[in-house]
């Protein structure tokens, strides 16, 4: 199946892209995550931690047989759940859930009951109680099972806003659109984009898109399916398999580059490579922002980091002498010994 959105001039001037993870897309793409084995190993620790956590809470039945039939990982589920407004967090989005106009919950709902079914307390919720009860429960869910994991979740969003960001800066909106992964072709004017749900074709006319990354999409993005309301994509960030320990990590290629300029500062020259805020550097090495700073100023004084400021961010990335001592780090330590076999990790 492919969605087709038409771009005219003005849409590539109001494409737009989430600065944050958006909390309640986060909440339908994980809850479709524990409907569904596929791709269980990118999230395998936390589908883990998770499901015991909810277990542990008394949330294993709600979830089960009130939130997973509403959020059906069929071809379709009501788009009064995933608000514009969670995009100023998840609060926002539970109020907009609440204040939605009772007519449009309830053709919403009548609608998922003619595409997979409801239950009885699902034909309750255009009603304020019905309301109210999900609220709660939704509430509980995100505190349960996603709030203990939101600064992973936040790193990986700002690694993939920062990689669009420089495509952006590269090449245009038009580069934007054409570097968001192997689920979507940008073919002027149009993005065709592989879709779970029936072919069909959403004209922007002018109101732009609404890009929304998010860290537990997997496979297709999703749209709404109410072309009258304000267009947005929520479409997946690569995964890559469990990394190691940090430690574990410097059993292998970077040992010697740790030995010569330090663990931490090797760590912070080698997720520099595709560019990283200090945030990010933090999140990714587990250390405070104010020390992942220090550490770029050291490696920035050396010539190996050069640092520019967007906004309140300050972006970190690599000098070609910083990419030359890393590169030749990792030659080192891939080269064939007598006493070593090189393995290949698969991806």
């Amino acid at each position: 199946m492919m969605l087709r959105i038409h771009f005219s001039e003005a849409d590539l001037a109001r494409t737009t892209l989430a600065e944050r993870p958006d909390p309640l897309w986060e909440v339908a793409a994980s809850l479709h995550r524990f409907q569904t084995r596929r791709g269980r190993w990118a999230f395998a620790e936390w589908y883990r931690s998770g499901r015991r956590d909810m277990r542990e809470q008394g949330l294993e039945r709600p979830v089960g047989t009130l939130l997973q039939p509403l959020y059906s990982r069929g071809v379709y589920f009501p788009d009064f759940l995933t608000p514009f407004q969670a995009s100023d967090g998840l609060e926002s989005g539970l109020l907009a859930i609440l204040d939605a106009p009772p007519a449009r919950t309830a053709g919403e709902i009548d609608q998922l009951s003619r595409s997979s079914g409801i239950s009885r307390w699902t034909s309750e919720i255009p009603g304020a109680q019905g309301r109210r009860e999900l609220v709660r429960i939704l509430r509980a869910y995100h505190r349960t099972v996603l709030a203990p994991h939101w600064e992973h979740i936040q790193a990986r969003i700002e690694a993939e806003r920062a990689a669009r960001l420089r495509a952006l800066l590269a090449r245009g909106v038009e580069g934007l659109l054409a570097d968001l992964g192997p689920t979507m072709r940008w073919e002027n004017p149009v993005l065709h984009v592989k879709y779970p749900a029936e072919e069909r074709d959403l004209h922007l006319n002018g109101r732009g898109l609404r890009l929304v990354p998010s860290y537990f999409c997997w496979g297709a993005p999703v749209s709404l399916a109410d072309p009258e309301l304000q267009p947005v994509l929520c479409y997946p960030v690569l995964q890559e398999p469990a990394t190691p320990s940090l430690d574990a990590a410097w059993d292998g290629q970077e040992k010697a580059l740790a030995a010569l300029i330090g663990q931490a500062r090797a760590a912070v020259l080698r997720t520099t490579a595709s560019g990283a805020t200090t945030g990010e550097i933090a999140r990714a090495i587990g250390v405070s922002a104010s020390s992942a700073s220090r550490h770029a100023t050291v490696l920035r004084d050396a010539g190996l980091v050069t640092s520019s400021r967007h906004g309140t961010s300050v972006l970190h990335t690599l000098t070609p002498a910083g990419a030359s001592v890393l590169r030749a780090s990792t030659r080192r330590a891939r080269k064939p010994t007598a006493d070593h076999t090189e393995v290949r990790r698969r991806r």
